[in-house]
């Protein structure tokens, strides 16, 4: 069903050839004037509009026909299928949900590399948080296919990974030769070495923040339970060696910070099954390099819990509350 909305709205892309884009465009000097941009989830919508701010052709694909139709009104050219988006595209990016997904617009029917080994994008960019095995394996794949066109001292195309966290990994060429785009999506990006270092990058940093939250409200619920309350007990972490992201910049109490999801019954921000998620490739990572990683287990347990119990799309600050039994701030 989905298939034939998008179907029906390239028809009617067709028929309206005399639409007149309001996009400005790039002169031509720019090295990678189309950009094809796969995956417009919240996220992914909202770094394809910044690169439509700032000027790129961009083409894009999602199976949710009224976010495709939402662009088409925009004046932006909208594909049935990923292969479509990088035949037109000097740069493609993918931002999706897993490392499933990314697999199946790479490599499924009609995805990105189906055109036997040679490929129109100079570069490909997947901004997923995926394992980075997974990452690599494509990573190598690309690299093994042909350019259609050859520019400049391309010879071949190129994969970055380069999740939202701002680590980016591949060639570093091909990282600089992208970081105007980084900059244009509106992410600061450091460059973290070779394929899959990216997705590494960030399921340990996402780790680290999952572990770090815990410890906060782990603490501040004892010091309720000791007689402490928690806006006091924040107070004296910001002011000495417990000070951290999750006290000082998005504290779990509700009551004791406004303007985080804590303030607003853990709404918004970043959903505890996508932690939960995260921590699942943190674990699987660790096991693939026999490393042992007790905080990554526990924290995976404790997250997969609270998803279990009906809490996935809440914060996952709301940890406190809903594991820890922790108390609002009155």
């Amino acid at each position: 069903m989905a298939i034939c909305r998008v179907r029906a709205l390239v028809s009617l892309a067709k028929r309206n050839s005399t639409f007149i884009s309001p996009m400005r465009t790039f002169s031509s000097s720019c090295q990678f004037e189309s950009v094809g941009f796969i995956g417009l989830g919240n996220m992914g919508y909202r770094m394809a509009n910044n690169l439509m701010k700032a000027g790129y052709k961009l083409t894009v694909h999602d199976i949710n026909f009224d976010v495709m139709k939402t662009f088409f009104d925009m004046g932006v050219a909208t594909k049935e299928t990923p292969f479509e988006v990088g035949e037109t595209s000097d740069i493609v990016i993918t931002m999706l949900p897993s490392s499933s997904h990314v697999l199946d617009v790479y490599n499924g029917p009609n995805g990105l590399l189906q055109g036997g080994n040679i490929l129109r994008p100079r570069i490909l960019i997947d901004s997923s948080t995926i394992d980075p095995q997974t990452s690599r394996n494509i990573s190598a794949a690309v690299s093994n296919c042909s350019l259609k066109e050859k520019k400049d001292l391309w010879e071949n195309p190129v994969m970055l990974d380069a999740p939202v966290s701002g680590g980016v990994g591949g060639s570093e060429d091909a990282y600089l030769a992208a970081k105007p785009l980084f900059l244009s999506m509106g992410r600061n990006s450091i460059y973290c070495g070779g394929a899959g270092n990216g997705s590494a990058a960030k399921i340990c940093n996402n780790l680290a923040l999952a572990v770090s939250m815990l410890g906060v409200s782990e603490a501040l619920v004892l010091g309720q339970s000791l007689g402490i309350a928690a806006s006091t007990l924040t107070k004296i972490f910001n002011s000495s060696s417990a000070r951290c992201w999750s006290s000082d910049s998005y504290n779990p109490v509700p009551g004791v910070m406004e303007g985080v999801p804590s303030s607003q019954n853990y709404g918004g921000g970043f959903a505890s099954k996508l932690m939960a998620k995260d921590l699942n490739l943190a674990s699987e990572s660790a096991k693939q390099v026999g490393l042992k990683c007790p905080l990554t287990s526990q924290a995976r347990e404790i997250y997969t819990k609270l998803c279990k119990d009906g809490h996935e799309t809440q914060d996952f600050s709301c940890v406190f509350r809903h594991y820890y039994s922790g108390k609002d701030e009155l």
